[in-house]
């Protein structure tokens, strides 16, 4: 499926490429036209003003003016040899409020179009040599197609964007409904045999109330059911209850505890007075034991791991620290990925379901603080109060 999103994100950005690169040739290859039929307009229209300041004969007059007042568009202003303009008679399509009221705008109107085209130069007079150059700038029209092919572009990237924002939302939407059908077919398929050892259990204890092996048993059919309920809570709404966060801790500390070396140490620092918020036990029991987990697995069963517990505005942060091999930089933003991990055995699932359970079932967030080769990392969980 990656290889399938990768090769369809490669084709839609390569089309998007083209398109975005044939409209910019074609959008010049029309700014260019269009800049070339323009400067034609000007220089028509500077001869129709040239020839009506020269001739009194009617027909020429009337058709001098209909050719000086057709340019609606196109900006344009007469100036002298030495670029001083000539007055608002010898301009077209400037704002003449602003030309007479402001002494420098035709000035700084003709510096701009002094960026944008050469000038049309016209002889007044031979002995002595004097002429006036009639600059202009672009059209409305000019301007928008020159625009153009980065609104173009624009549109497209926000329609990229969009597109893989959608592939993306599909696909969480279906890896959800992935993790929830596996989650609850492997609840039901253990919910027979946890039930039928359920039974032999307690036919042992009937038969020996005291055995050891009927109690260890009995211990390790609870905890398979705890598993089994676990399973069953991932894709449906859990119910949320007040609980003492510092004792779900605590206890999940001291059954870890049982379970590693003696050459681990395990601290639990916490505010003295319950610390309540709304969890599922069974669901956050199983983030904390993940946690504990990676960490014993990062330092080889030998080290210190702390737990700390902090209330602060709104919020209640809990810190799992350890002094294992920790992360490297390219990993830790990999650790919570489906399939990610180090180890040589294991399904690299623990910490995804770990994310997916606090941000998703308890809307806090689950990530890694800090980490640091051969010093350790420290995961942080962040709850609302």
């Amino acid at each position: 499926m990656f290889g399938q999103l990768f090769n369809f994100r490669v084709w839609l950005s390569v089309i998007a490429v083209a398109i975005v690169t044939g409209t910019i040739f074609y959008s010049n290859y029309l700014a260019k036209k269009i800049a070339l039929d323009e400067r034609e307009k000007v220089n028509v229209w500077v001869q129709a003003l040239k020839t009506r300041a020269e001739t009194s004969e009617r027909p020429s007059l009337d058709l001098t003016n209909i050719i000086v007042l057709q340019n609606k568009d196109i900006p344009i202003i007469g100036t002298d040899e030495h670029d001083s303009p000539l007055g608002i008679d010898e301009c077209k399509n400037v704002d003449s409020t602003k030309a007479k009221s402001d002494t420098n705008y035709l000035k700084e109107k003709v510096r701009e179009f002094k960026k944008q085209h050469e000038p049309i130069i016209v002889q007044v007079s031979k002995d002595p040599l004097l002429y006036n150059k009639y600059y202009y700038g672009d059209s409305v029209l000019l301007r928008e197609v020159r625009y153009y092919p980065i609104v173009q572009l624009i549109i497209v990237a926000l329609f990229i964007l969009l597109t893989l924002y959608t592939i993306s939302v599909r696909n969480r939407s279906t890896q959800n409904q992935v993790w929830a059908g596996m989650a609850k077919e492997t609840a039901h398929q253990l919910g027979t045999p946890i039930s039928s050892l359920e039974g032999w259990v307690e036919m042992l204890k009937e038969q020996q109330s005291q055995s050891p092996i009927s109690l260890e048993m009995e211990k390790d059919v609870k905890r398979l059911k705890l598993v089994s309920d676990r399973f069953g809570k991932i894709g449906s709404a859990p119910k949320l209850e007040d609980n003492d966060i510092t004792e779900q801790v605590q206890k999940m500390v001291a059954y870890i505890k049982r379970r590693a070396t003696d050459k681990v140490t395990f601290n639990v620092e916490a505010p003295s007075q319950p610390v309540i918020t709304k969890i599922s036990p069974p669901l956050f029991d199983w983030v904390i034991e993940n946690l504990l987990k990676n960490a014993l697995d990062a330092m080889d069963a030998k080290g210190v791991i702390n737990v700390k517990i902090k209330e602060q505005t709104g919020h209640i942060i809990i810190d799992v620290t350890d002094n294992g091999r920790g992360i490297s930089k390219q990993n830790i933003s990999r650790v919570f990925k489906p399939g990610f991990t180090t180890k040589k055995r294991g399904w690299g699932l623990g910490l995804s379901l770990s994310k997916r359970i606090i941000e998703q079932y308890h809307k806090g967030q689950l990530y890694v603080k800090s980490s640091e080769i051969n010093k350790g990392t420290t995961f942080r969980i962040v709850l609302n109060t």
